[in-house]
């Protein structure tokens, strides 16, 4: 059988690094789509001369929409039709939501919302023509959180992301499409850095952060098998259970409490 192809979003670092890393080294053709095009390219010739796989990068801002449709037109000019995607591109806004402008909340949703929907609908036809599709948004164990001040909108948008797969993976199961939404909670990478959150975060306790290559390999594992959710790591599990199976009034002031340290300081 010809090789599966993958593209992958926000793939120049951390998760999105070590999805094209993971399915690189199970014979996969990539299209890697980041900002940081340098960093895409020094990725792709390490893919390449490793595992003997085509991989195109391809640089955008995903909070543009011009830039999604600019990729879009090069993947049906060049032929590519992904038989997988990855929606891993993603931040988060620390400050609280009086603190933030309208255009920066704006530009949020449009890389954690609307461009992720975009391209599944349109990657989405290739593969119910062919009866073969693999989907995985990467969500997060907030999805399952009342929410809290800063980050205002991240619970939001992730828990948007949570519903949308199994919406979708409803509709498409029985079409050989399996679609997976990916809850991490702490992870090794860089996101912490573009929102500034990098000390605050070295002082959480070594076991309840994960590495990148843990949190995909159980993302692809769970894809493969069908499964519409997955929560990685033992105390992440035991925090989104504590989310869904206590009473509201018990779980929000926890979770509120708790949050105080990640949000940055007006």
């Amino acid at each position: 059988m010809p090789a599966k192809t993958y593209l992958i979003t926000g793939a120049s670092s951390g998760i999105g690094a070590q999805f094209a890393r993971s399915y690189a080294a199970r014979g996969c053709n990539l299209v890697l789509v980041a900002r940081r095009l340098d960093r895409l390219e020094a990725l792709a010739a390490e893919l390449r001369e490793r595992h003997g796989i085509e991989v195109l990068p391809f640089a955008a801002d995903l909070g543009k929409r011009e830039s999604v449709q600019e990729l879009l037109i090069y993947l049906k000019l060049s032929g590519i039709s992904p038989d997988g995607l990855v929606n891993n591109a993603g931040y988060s806004l620390a400050h609280t939501f009086a603190a933030t402008t309208a255009q920066q909340q704006l530009d949020f949703i449009e890389v954690c919302v609307t461009t992720p929907t975009l391209l599944v609908r349109e990657l989405l036809d290739h593969m119910l023509s062919q009866g073969y599709g693999r989907i995985i948004n990467v969500s997060s164990m907030v999805a399952f959180s009342p929410g809290a001040s800063g980050h205002t909108l991240y619970p939001a948008a992730k828990a948007y992301m949570l519903k949308f797969s199994r919406s979708l993976a409803a509709e498409v199961a029985d079409k050989g499409i399996n679609v997976t939404a990916l809850c991490p909670g702490s992870t090794e990478s860089e996101f912490q850095h573009s929102n500034g959150m990098d000390a605050v975060l070295k002082t959480n306790p070594a076991r309840f952060v994960q590495t990148a290559e843990a949190v995909v390999e159980a993302a692809i594992r769970a894809n493969e098998a069908g499964r519409e959710v997955i929560v990685t790591g033992l105390f992440n599990k035991i925090a989104v259970a504590a989310m869904t199976l206590l009473p509201d009034g018990l779980i929000t002031p926890l979770i509120r409490w708790g949050a105080k340290k990640y949000q940055l300081k007006e």
